[in-house]
């Protein structure tokens, strides 16, 4: 089984993806562009198992090892280099991720299986910027990545049967169940679910149909949800479902996928969610 990962971008994905995958035994290169980037990630790693550790998920011993096995890294040529499998986990931009595997077409290893965690946009977009699209795969993990058991895999264009079966041992092996998407679309399955389901609960906050509140609670105890869409969509980041969505409205042009006037809004406002303590409900923030 392939033990050594690469992960680019130590944002909370990437960080969260290098953390499961250490936990599980992988040596992980993390890289981003700065040293304090990393650090945070690391902070937010070791807090993360601290938190499991509190409540007996984790034994105390175990977080220095898991630690150890996470290696920060600026320079992507020296994260790369001897990587079976790399995570692309970057901003959700089709510009920024193609840039990324340009680079990554020409430093990584030509057996390495390259991953994007995009969570709308087609894989053989991203693929395209390669001369290996069959080696590209979409491995969609969900946040936070240490709590939530699910990981899409997406098929591009061209993505070998070789290169889906690498991904599906990869995500199994960090105690992932997948799910495999055979037809690239924009948003794959969960996302256009989702965001179908979120725009037109914002919608009808907005038109003041029922309050956020109301329509979370119709959610769970009408459908059996475990948390409502808007509540979803603040635990998400109203900016990353935001962008999801039109990165499918771009695809589609498919109006349940027009994000309305609130996101919006909100997005330029900092009203991102749980990670600004205010979205379409409000959140106690730690200042420390």
């Amino acid at each position: 089984m392939s033990r050594t990962l690469a992960v680019v971008g130590a944002g909370l994905m990437g960080s969260g993806i290098a953390q499961v995958a250490a936990q599980a035994g992988y040596r992980v290169s993390l890289q981003d562009l700065t040293k304090a980037s990393l650090a945070r990630a690391r902070g937010d790693i070791e807090s993360s198992l601290r938190r499991f550790a509190a409540k007996g998920k984790l034994a105390e011993e175990e977080i220095g090892p898991i630690l150890e096995r996470i290696t920060p890294v600026v320079d992507l040529e020296t994260a790369v280099a001897e990587a079976d499998v790399v995570v692309e986990a970057v901003f959700e931009r089709l510009e920024v991720k193609t840039e990324v595997f340009r680079r990554l077409d020409a430093l990584a290893r030509e057996d390495a299986v390259l991953a994007t965690n995009t969570s709308a946009i087609p894989i053989t977009k991203i693929a395209a910027a390669t001369s290996r699209p069959e080696s590209v795969v979409g491995t969609h993990f969900f946040s936070p990545v240490p709590m939530m058991a699910l990981c899409e895999l997406v098929r591009g264009r061209h993505t070998s049967d070789a290169t889906l079966a690498t991904a599906r041992e990869f995500a199994e092996a960090v105690g992932k169940t997948c799910v495999v998407v055979n037809r690239d679309v924009a948003g794959f399955v969960t996302t256009r679910l989702i965001c179908a389901l979120v725009m037109e609960a914002a919608k009808l906050h907005e038109a003041g149909v029922a309050s956020a509140e109301d329509i979370d609670t119709a959610c769970r105890l009408g459908f059996g949800h475990a948390m409502g869409p808007l509540a979803t969509a603040d635990l998400t980041g109203i900016d990353i479902l935001r962008n999801a969505t039109e990165n499918i409205w771009e695809e589609t042009r498919d109006p349940k996928f027009a994000a309305p006037e609130i996101m919006n809004r909100m997005v330029a406002a900092g009203d991102l969610g749980r990670k600004s303590g205010s979205g379409f409900h409000e959140y106690p923030v730690d200042h420390r």
